[in-house]
């Protein structure tokens, strides 16, 4: 497993886009903590975004994990840039030649995957610990550690995405290709949900659809968002923000067939 991964580490270490990507990302993540000293004005009162209580433990995994979870784009143009560059350098063709066989070859690529996903969810956890111990209003320990199952879902998130990719990248060979096959995959399943109106026991089940829905938006959760709700209709409305068990498995499964699917092509190609 160790050889494996060194092996994809090196890869993207000796590639300076790939270097820079990601960089740019954990740049991207790290951002969430300037949004704490911004100050914006609003119907003439100025107010920080802190003061609000978007740092506040345990509200803070869910605002901070939707956040970062935007920023996954970065790092899976490195995932489908990685698979399509051992096509274009031969580098697979000779890997296989050195004694590295088909399975061993997706394994390291997954590896890799699990890698990118723990290595940004281990850095948003610490952001978050600090942003919260610095803002939050709440610092025992039993609130400080409630929801982290935003946390797993986050994890999970991008996992299930970086496989998606990597996916494509062996599917389509070329990395342009493989992310211009993603964007009409997006815009594929936003017109089945919003245009053609499918069931929601059906798009639950889509890829993109039951990746986003491991993390619900956060906004409606914001004390000044309710109270202008409850304003304008009478009522807050009651929503549904947990982490459900049907979705963590649904991600699941397509991590699995995923990697099947890729596994089962690269075995039938002939290199």
């Amino acid at each position: 497993m160790k050889r494996l991964l060194s092996i994809e580490l090196q890869k993207i270490w000796q590639n300076r886009a790939s270097r820079v990507l990601t960089l740019t990302y954990f740049i991207l993540l790290s951002s969430i903590a300037l949004i704490s000293s911004i100050n914006f004005k609003f119907v003439g009162v100025d107010f920080r975004l802190a003061d609000m209580g978007i740092y506040n433990f345990p509200f803070i995994w869910h605002f901070n994990t939707f956040i970062a979870s935007q920023f996954k784009l970065f790092l899976a143009i490195i995932i489908v840039s990685m698979m399509a560059n051992e096509y274009s350098n031969g580098t697979l063709k000779q890997n296989l030649i050195d004694g590295l066989n088909k399975r061993e070859f997706i394994m390291s690529k997954f590896l890799t995957v699990v890698l990118f996903a723990l290595a940004s969810t281990a850095y948003l956890f610490i952001i978050t610990l600090i942003l919260g111990y610095s803002f939050s209003s709440y610092n025992e320990t039993e609130i400080v550690f409630m929801d982290l199952e935003y946390l797993f879902a986050y994890f999970l998130k991008l996992v299930g995405f970086f496989s998606f990719c990597l996916f494509l990248g062996i599917l389509v060979k070329r990395s342009a290709f493989a992310l211009g096959f993603l964007f009409v995959w997006f815009i594929f399943e936003f017109v089945l949900i919003y245009m053609v109106r499918i069931p929601k026991t059906i798009y639950d089940f889509l890829p993109l659809e039951s990746m986003y829905r491991l993390i619900s938006q956060p906004f409606t959760r914001f004390k000044l968002y309710q109270t202008l709700e409850s304003q304008v209709s009478g009522a807050t409305q009651v929503r549904d923000y947990e982490v459900h068990l049907s979705t963590i498995l649904t991600v699941m499964a397509w991590i699995v067939i995923f990697m099947l699917m890729s596994y089962k092509i690269l075995k039938k190609r002939d290199l």
